[in-house]
Order: structure tokens, then C-alpha cells, then sequence
């Protein structure tokens, strides 16, 4: 059973509990693992960015959530420019992201609308590479560059970019939206979560043929925090990907617990 998790305790946790049948492949960063685990099962056990796991579901692709979180954090401090320029000025100005999918950038659009009332159709949004599930499109008020996107924000290109992971050390770079941190902390109180990145996910494949492998890996895992806990920020982030055309259709919460119980036989 081929396992690819970003973090080290859940890896370990998770191919202990599977015992000799388990390995570990190194895919760094593991988001690059989400592409051949969805087309293709070549992964059993595998992070996944929550966006890219909706998708899948919404394609039918054979893949069900475990609900771990992998990876949770604040987002409203990944908006960034070089410039003078604000949030007031985002409409009519380019704004880079790695994806149209990016789990980050969904996040954040969907604060700009939400939060500032921002027309996510008056941007100029520039992205670099398409989405993990290969059926899925980008909206056609999207464009796609071939250059590179820190390259495209530290040359001025671009008026803004949205950079969590890939943020370069660089002193010209700062955050639009003032007190990011104290704007996420209390967006995040009103809502009762703090965004989710990563979680964990199986193919079906797997859960059919080793389900009592799976439910071993689940319970080994940290931060196996039970679906209910996930019940708002995966209903929040599918509401932004719908708003966002970064879905085809709407995936409900309840949808994604149910394939999940049917295939492990109701149980984890």
C-alpha cells in the first residue's frame, strides 16, 4: 500500500499501522503526488489538497476523504504586492496564482468577495499551471502564462500575486490586506475554523480491498479529527471553488462523508 504524506507523524503513524505491505514514496512537496493519485490510484494513501479532492469527487473520480487534517492555517496574509497598491485597487489589475485550483487561492478569492466585495470577474488573473484533475477547466475569464509566477510578481508583471509556500525572501513584498493576521483571527472566530489546506485522502481501491488496513492507518494517524470537524470549512471552501467556477457542480459535505461510509462499510 503506497502512502504519500507531507508530514513526517502522519507518515510514520500511518505505515506503522499498515505494517510490511506499506510504503512510503518521498514526493516533494506532496502535491505533485495529487495528479497520479486521482487519474491513475498510483498512490493508496495520500495528502491532498482539499480543492483538488472536491474536484475529484465532482469528476467521480475514485477517491474518498479520511478526515485528518494535514494542513490548516490562516490565508487572508497571502495576497501580496511590491507596490503601493491596495485591496481597493484590485479590480482592473493583474493578480497571479500558482493554479486557478490552488486550495490558497480559492481561500482567498473567496475573502476578496466575501469580505471586500471584490468582482472576481473584473480581475486580470493570470495562472501558471492547470488543475490536478485533468477534466477540470479553468473559467474563461482566466488566463494561462507560460513564464514563471515569481519571476512574472518580482519584475512587476504582475500587480499582485497570491503566494503562500512559494513566497520569495525578498524586502519589496508586502501583504495588501492590513493586519492580515488579526483579520484571519477574527474571520476565523465568526466562523468557528481555521481554513483547511490538506487532508487525507484514499482511493477507493484501497478501501475495498484493505479496509481493515485503512481504518488502522486513520486511527494511527494524528489530528484524525472525525468528519463533523470538517463539516465548515469543506462546506465553506466548496461554496467559494462553485462561486469560483472551480467546480463543475456542487459537492455537499454530506456527499463526500457517505462515499466514504458505503465503501468502509459505515465505519472507520
Amino acid at each position: 500500500m503506497k502512502v504519500v504524506l507531507g508530514r513526517d507523524d502522519l507518515a510514520e503513524a500511518a505505515v506503522q499501522a499498515i505494517g510490511a505491505q506499506a510504503e512510503r514514496l518521498d514526493i516533494r512537496p506532496v502535491h505533485k503526488a495529487a495528479r497520479g493519485m486521482v487519474s491513475e490510484s498510483s498512490v493508496d494513501i495520500c495528502e491532498l489538497p482539499i480543492v483538488t479532492l472536491l474536484q475529484a469527487v465532482a469528476h467521480d473520480k475514485p477517491v474518498l476523504l479520511l478526515p485528518i487534517v494535514a494542513l490548516a492555517r490562516p490565508q487572508h496574509q497571502t495576497l501580496v504586492t511590491c507596490g503601493e497598491l491596495t485591496v481597493d485597487n484590485i479590480e482592473g489589475r493583474s493578480v497571479g496564482v500558482r493554479s486557478w485550483s490552488q486550495t490558497t487561492g480559492v481561500w482567498m478569492r473567496g475573502f476578496l468577495a466575501e469580505q471586500y466585495g471584490v468582482d472576481l470577474r473584473q480581475v486580470d488573473w493570470v495562472v501558471y499551471e492547470g488543475a490536478h484533475v485533468a477534466e477540470q477547466r479553468d473559467p474563461s475569464w482566466v488566463r494561462r502564462s507560460d513564464g514563471h509566477l515569481q519571476t512574472d510578481f518580482l519584475n512587476r508583471s504582475l500587480d499582485f500575486a497570491i503566494l503562500g509556500n512559494e513566497l520569495p525572501a525578498d524586502d519589496r513584498i508586502r501583504t495588501v490586506i492590513p493586519d492580515a493576521g488579526q483579520v484571519a483571527e477574527a474571520w476565523s472566530r465568526e466562523k468557528g475554523f481555521v481554513p483547511v489546506n490538506h487532508v487525507v485522502a484514499v482511493t477507493e481501491k484501497a478501501a475495498r480491498g484493505n479496509p481493515e488496513a485503512v481504518r488502522a492507518a486513520y486511527h494511527a494517524m494524528p489530528d484524525a479529527v472525525g468528519f463533523e470537524a470538517l463539516r465548515g470549512p469543506v462546506t465553506q471552501v466548496a461554496a467559494y471553488a462553485l462561486e469560483q467556477e472551480a467546480l463543475p457542480r456542487p459537492v455537499e459535505f454530506d456527499e463526500l462523508v457517505e462515499r466514504t461510509c458505503e465503501i468502509l462499510e459505515g465505519r472507520l
